[in-house]
């Protein structure tokens, strides 16, 4: 049986939730009351107008064209002079005996998409099969590789930040065809010392499905040790990197943020 007592607590504590919840309900309804909704409303700055692409991976209006399928003037060899990648059907190909290219231009925070394809007889296995990379400041590689049924260490496959960060998942289309890679990354800040204020960071979409979601970069990319961050400028170069493999790149096109 229920202590008249307990029961009169019970009562007199319901009646003050109750009371509460009244109160808090009179308050919401005046503030709500009292703010016109011209208050909540921003008209100021307008965002400015970009014209979409003809399709989803069709360069916008404000977009810096790297590749467009005839023309490499906006690159870079590796001793600074023209580009000696082969160029043909609106794709350019690494020439292994010619190194890494890189953009004339430099880059931080920015939007970039660009489309590859490894060569469509594969050979080799693991880290040798239709490997290349995508540098983002010359520094931080999204790796390039032929991920389809080719088991490599996981921190090294194709979606991956090298030696950092596994993708999500692997969505690798079969060699020889075409694949794509979405990027929004976010360029480190250092203090006036040096040392890092914030690191980099990076989402990215392979054939439009997501395998970086805001991965922490750790550092500049090493193929030995741990990566570590040094003080660079805001904006640098981006990279295509040279691997001894005929990896293909076409449709690339970036936007600084």
């Amino acid at each position: 049986m229920l202590h008249l007592t307990n029961y009169t607590e019970m009562k007199s504590k319901l009646s003050l939730k109750i009371v509460f919840v009244m109160m808090l309900f009179a308050v919401t309804v005046s503030a709500q009351e009292k703010t016109k909704h011209e208050e909540t409303e921003i008209w100021q700055p307008v965002p400015k107008i970009v014209t979409p692409g003809v399709t989803a991976i069709a360069a916008p209006s404000d977009a810096i064209i790297l590749f467009g399928g005839t023309d490499a003037s906006a690159w870079k060899g590796k001793d600074g002079g023209a580009v000696k990648w082969k160029i043909a059907d609106g794709a350019i190909t690494i020439d292994p005996a010619v190194g890494d290219i890189t953009t004339k231009q430099s880059f931080g925070d920015c939007q970039l998409h660009i489309e590859w394809r490894t060569p469509a007889e594969p050979k080799g296995n693991s880290q040798e099969r239709g490997n290349s990379g995508v540098f983002l400041m010359s520094r931080y590689e999204l790796q390039v590789l032929d991920s389809y049924n080719n088991p490599t260490y996981v921190n090294g496959q194709a979606g991956s930040i090298y030696k950092q960060l596994i993708p999500l998942v692997n969505v690798c289309r079969p060699p020889g065809q075409w694949q794509t890679y979405d990027v929004v990354f976010t360029a480190p800040r250092f203090n006036a010392d040096g040392t890092v204020k914030t690191p980099a960071d990076i989402t990215v979409l392979q054939n439009g499905i997501l395998v970086q979601n805001h991965g922490i970069i750790l550092g500049s990319t090493t193929f030995v040790g741990k990566p570590q961050y040094k003080k660079h400028n805001a904006e640098e170069p981006l990279l295509l990197q040279c691997h001894n493999n005929a990896v293909s790149y076409r449709n690339i096109w970036i936007r600084k943020l």
